[in-house]
Parts: C-alpha cells; sequence; structure tokens
C-alpha cells in the first residue's frame, strides 16, 4: 500500500514538473501579446467586432483578466497603433529632403495600414496619447519638416494632410477592383465609363493596381503644392 502511494505520489510530482518546464496551462499575457491579438481581432472581425469580451475569450482568459496589463479599451488600441507605426519607417526624414522623405515616409504609411484596413476607423479618430512608438515616429517626421523650413505652426497642418490622404489611400487599396464598374448604367453615363475603362487599361499595360496611379498622382499633387507653399512663404 504504501508503495502504491509512493509511486502515485512520484507520479504527481513528475506530472507538476512537466507542466512548470513545458507549455503553461493558461497564455502568457503582456501589453503586447495583448495589443497583437487585439489586431488580429480587429483585421478578422472588423472594428464593429472589437470588444473587450471578444479579446479575452481569443486569448482564452477572463475580461478581468486583462486589466493586469492594460487599463482598459483604448490603452489595448493605443498600443494596436505602436504596432502599426512599427511598420512606419521615417528615419529617412534624417538624411533626406523633407519633400524626398514625405514621399517615402507616405509609400510605406500606407502599405502598413492597408495591411490592416479595419484598424483605420479605430485609429484615425484615437488620440495618440499612451502610443510612444507612434509618437517617436512621428517626432522624425515633424523634427525632418522643421529642418526643411516649414514654419513650427505649420509643421502639424502639413503631416496632417498627407496623412489623410494617406489613409484614404490605404482604403482605395484594399477597395474591391470593380469599385467603379457602372454595370448596366454604363450607356447612361459614356463619358464616366470611358475613363474607368482608360485607367484600368493604363494599369494593366503599367502592371500596377488602378489605386497606386490614384496614389501616385494624388502623392506628387499633394507634394508639389506644399512645395510651391513653403517657396511662397520666403
Amino acid at each position: 500500500m504504501r508503495i502504491g502511494c509512493r509511486r502515485a505520489k512520484r507520479k504527481g510530482a513528475a506530472s507538476r514538473m512537466r507542466r512548470r518546464v513545458g507549455r503553461p496551462a493558461k497564455p502568457v499575457l503582456s501589453r503586447e501579446a495583448i495589443a497583437r491579438a487585439a489586431l488580429a481581432l480587429i483585421d478578422d472581425a472588423g472594428a464593429e467586432g472589437f470588444s473587450m469580451a471578444a479579446l479575452a475569450e481569443r486569448l482564452g482568459v477572463r475580461p478581468s483578466s486583462l486589466y493586469n496589463h492594460v487599463s482598459g479599451k483604448d490603452d489595448i488600441l493605443a498600443a494596436v497603433r505602436e504596432i502599426v507605426s512599427d511598420a512606419i519607417d521615417a528615419s529617412m526624414f534624417a538624411v533626406l529632403p523633407w519633400d524626398e522623405a514625405l514621399v517615402r515616409w507616405a509609400h510605406g504609411y500606407r502599405d502598413a495600414f492597408a495591411a490592416h484596413p479595419p484598424a483605420i476607423s479605430l485609429l484615425a479618430t484615437l488620440p495618440i496619447t499612451g502610443a510612444l512608438r507612434t509618437l517617436r515616429m512621428y517626432e522624425e517626421v515633424v523634427g525632418g519638416l522643421r529642418r526643411g523650413g516649414w514654419p513650427e505652426a505649420m509643421v502639424i497642418p502639413v503631416m496632417v494632410a498627407v496623412e489623410s490622404f494617406i489613409l484614404g489611400s490605404a482604403l482605395d487599396l484594399v477597395a474591391p477592383p470593380d469599385m467603379f464598374d457602372a454595370g448596366p448604367l454604363a450607356a447612361q453615363v459614356p463619358v464616366f465609363a470611358a475613363t474607368v475603362r482608360a485607367r484600368d487599361d493604363a494599369a494593366t499595360a503599367s502592371g500596377r493596381p488602378p489605386a497606386d496611379l490614384s496614389f501616385e498622382v494624388g502623392l506628387a499633387a499633394i507634394v508639389e503644392g506644399l512645395r510651391r507653399t513653403l517657396a511662397a512663404m520666403g
């Protein structure tokens, strides 16, 4: 009887040891892990599908467990913003003229948000408080604009003007390819239908999606307009 008890104790101890050195019984949470799960949830379920309860279910924990690592929904979204911003390179503002750097930054910014389009509506209107890595990215951008000669009071308006265009372009990049197809109504809007076909033909010839053509045209116009605005300021 004693031998059987000792064997059972040894088996129990071995089982506990395996649990300690193997995979944890519960997921290991951190602010970063929660944010990455939140971004995946937003990608899968959209902005309307994001909630603390849905996030906790995805992580396999109780909602109350999340609050040991984050203060709430806005804190999670601030961390999500940081993850998206990590893909946006702004280092070129330290070495390139402001206008060249702005073009490169715009391309990277669009690509980063095009990878997570449902996040745009959540992050575009959320205060940037708590997103330190994003703030550091902006610090590089505004520093480059200031060194390029932009007056201090104009730096944020310039950046936001470009940023607004970028976010719209990110949505355009993931829009359905037949967004402007008039279908059976084409005969009633012949000029419009013809220009859509011409745009599609040009995109096919270039080997790029139509959204790229729109982005390049718009970005070039914005940057050229900004150059002229700065020059006029003397």
